[in-house]
């Protein structure tokens, strides 16, 4: 009679699930920067020209950005186990499709499928953790998180534009599968299932379809614009359409008891603010990787691997300086650095307004990618930080939601519009398109420090609002 293995100690089991939120949130991640480095490829195996390699980015993003509330709100009724395990799962399968995808029309609906996986992954990653451990251990559990999808955000590239110079694009997505199984058994084994919550709370599903028509048809109509042309019906039909139902879609949000966009949040000064910042920021950020991406290799003349290599030091600065960032921002007020941060960025972007067809790495492109990198990293964690720290402890999680959401759809705009505006007849990038994208660009980023600067207002210092609170007191005994 053979004994049953122990089941792994309490401490071990909380190890396992933390490996396993980060490896989930690390396939997720990988796949967004990867999928830019090998574009080029994916074009000239495929075929389909600058609108298909819109489609490809913007299929993945419109699907998560429109849906990424609704899978939060599944994780909360279902548990975050299951559906994490279901949004890792189903991203895997997606990422085969991906692989074995024949033509640009295909690889563009499986990217639309991992969009929809990674709408269920992403808010139930961090759940995950928040389910497991509790007091000081979570908020070291998120710090690990963070430092190492921070590392996976380095790697995407080099990994990305290695696979595409030694096998084929397609094995970016192959190298998924492994990943997910481990995610899948590791989470499995080390988070117990836990039980629905109160029958009474539902899932927004009318707003989740609603806010991904309007996307898609708003989307639809800037992308293919070049193609079809302005007199086409099919063009103003679906901007109209797409305008219309996102009109809808706000109203019936409005009106819903358990809305998954709470339009009561934006009410809140800094909220509102930082959001409208994010929009600016995170659509400038986009189309640098994006439009870069495509002028070293397709124009320049680039490997994959050189071209992710190039887009290193976004990553590494960001690692190393956005804890600095935050810890400055919370002595000082985001104020600053949200305004300051931008301006910063977007003034790094400006030689790329010019470069010529035959860059050199060290004079032409690393100086410019530092300079940018150094304004983001004054931007990204006082802008999370102002998020959560407007909404308030009993919306955080929903607060944190709504931003991660405006900035995916920002980016999903940002490629669309900017595409329609440099991508002329001929549907494809030219040097003189690149040089407006980056203007574009530029002031895209320019803008959300100004927005930054003449919007938000600093929280008052702790000692201060102690003394009001006190002078309030007192003045109610009197």
């Amino acid at each position: 009679m053979t004994t049953p293995a122990p089941a792994p100690s309490a401490s071990f089991a909380k190890r396992l699930a933390l490996i396993a939120a980060i490896l989930g949130s690390s396939i997720a991640f990988l796949d967004s920067t990867v999928v830019n480095v090998a574009l080029p490829a994916i074009q000239r195996d495929l075929g389909g020209g600058l609108a298909a390699q819109q489609w490809v980015v913007d299929a993945y993003l419109l699907l998560l950005g429109s849906l990424i509330l609704v899978g939060g709100s599944l994780g909360d009724i279902f548990g975050e186990r299951r559906i994490f395990s279901l949004g890792v799962t189903g991203f895997g399968l997606a990422s085969v499709l991906c692989a074995l995808a024949p033509s640009a029309n295909a690889l563009i609906v499986a990217r639309g499928l991992q969009g929809i996986a990674g709408a269920l992954l992403t808010p139930s990653s961090l759940a995950l953790i928040a389910a497991t451990f509790e007091g000081d251990e979570r908020g070291t559990a998120i710090g690990t998180w963070t430092a190492w999808i921070g590392i996976a955000a380095v790697a995407g590239p080099l990994v990305g534009g290695w696979l595409v110079d030694v096998a084929s694009w397609r094995w970016i997505f192959l190298i998924n599968v492994p990943l997910v199984v481990a995610t899948v058994v590791l989470v499995l084994a080390s988070v117990p299932p836990r039980k629905s919550s109160a029958p009474q709370t539902r899932v927004d599903v009318v707003g989740g379809l609603l806010c991904a028509l309007g996307l898609g048809a708003t989307v639809f109509g800037f992308i293919e614009q070049p193609r079809l042309g302005w007199g086409s019906t099919a063009i103003w039909g679906t901007l109209a359409a797409g305008v219309g139902t996102f009109a809808v879609f706000l109203g019936y949000e409005r009106r819903s008891s358990h809305p998954m966009l709470p339009l009561a949040l934006f009410r809140r000064r800094n909220f509102s603010v930082t959001n409208i910042e994010t929009v600016s920021v995170y659509a400038g950020l986009s189309t640098l990787t994006f439009f870069l991406v495509l002028f070293l290799q397709q124009i320049v003349g680039w490997s994959a691997l050189d071209t992710g290599l190039a887009l290193l030091p976004v990553s590494i600065v960001l690692f190393l300086a956005s804890r600095l960032a935050g810890r400055l921002s919370e002595r000082l007020g985001p104020r600053l650095f949200m305004g300051l941060g931008p301006l910063i960025a977007a003034a790094g972007l400006l030689p790329f307004t010019f470069m010529g067809e035959e860059p050199n790495y060290w004079v032409d492109v690393l100086p410019g990618m530092l300079v940018f990198s150094i304004g983001l990293s004054m931007t990204i964690t006082p802008l999370t930080a102002t998020v959560l720290a407007d909404a308030g402890p009993g919306d955080a999680g929903i607060a944190s939601g709504i931003n991660n959401a405006v900035a995916r759809v920002a980016g999903l705009l940002g490629i669309a519009i900017v595409g329609l505006a440099v991508s002329g007849s001929g549907n494809r990038l030219t040097a003189g398109g690149f040089h407006q994208a980056m203007l574009a660009t530029a002031a895209l980023i320019a803008g959300g420090g100004v927005i930054g600067a003449l919007g938000i207002r600093n929280p008052a210092p702790p000692g201060r609002r102690r003394n009001v609170r006190r002078k309030s007191s007192q003045s109610d005994k009197g």
